[in-house]
């Protein structure tokens, strides 16, 4: 008898959330059952999970384990947002993922079911070209700053007048890479020098390098 690959791999993934009470496999069930689209598997492959991985892990060491809203930019699907709001290391009031991809509120929303019925995700749709970045106020809660993090450097001819648009202090976290072998790479660096330069930050927090099989990922965090 043929076997029906949604209904196997569904399975699996409901065993998996029920083995390790994870509501995030649940809710990846869920949003695999409602968006069979091949691009959600992508942006679950395994160079996006460690470069998501590897910021979520360094924005803890570099600004601590406590913030208030965390912005994300180009958020696709919303995994990044995901994997933040279900480490339990981490203290976050709220995730917002933008995407400029209409397809992606829908699905982003499904694979953070969990935190949406919390209200604490939230997807939206826009242009962070357009978006207005509110000043940073004095006084702002240091220990549970708000974040803005930007993993599609490299996406943007424009970058410069995205970076103007920021406000004096945010906390930010940025990733680009060095492949240019994509056509809508259109903003790639050569090197972490190269992204430092691209993106000054005072204080920088954190930079450093992801080599995968075919590129390299840049990071920075830091106070603009």
């Amino acid at each position: 008898m043929p076997i029906d690959p949604d209904e196997y791999y569904g399975d699996m993934l409901e065993g998996l959330a029920a083995w390790f009470a994870s509501p995030f496999v649940a809710d990846l069930r869920a949003t695999v059952a409602r968006f069979p689209a091949p691009d959600l598997g992508n942006a679950l492959n395994r160079n996006q999970v460690a470069s998501k991985r590897w910021l979520v892990d360094r924005l803890r060491e570099a600004a601590g384990e406590r913030f208030g809203t965390i912005t994300i930019l180009g958020g696709w699907f919303g995994v990044l947002g995901a994997m933040l709001l279900h480490d339990p290391r981490l203290a976050i009031r709220r995730v917002v993922s933008v995407d400029i991809d209409p397809r992606c509120a829908a699905i982003a929303e499904s694979l953070n079911a969990t935190h949406v019925r919390s209200g604490r995700f939230v997807a939206e749709t826009g242009d962070m070209l357009l978006r207005d970045y509110p000043p940073i106020a004095s006084g702002t809660d240091v220990e549970s700053p708000d974040v803005v993090v930007n993993t599609s450097c490299e996406h943007i001819a424009a970058f410069g007048d995205w970076f103007a648009r920021l406000p004096q202090g945010q906390l930010v976290v940025l990733q680009s890479n060095d492949y240019r072998g994509v056509a809508g790479h259109v903003n790639c660096v050569s090197d972490l020098e190269a992204f430092r330069a691209q993106a000054p930050l005072r204080p920088l927090l954190y930079a450093g390098t992801l080599p995968t099989k075919r590129y390299r990922r840049f990071m920075l965090i830091g106070r603009k």
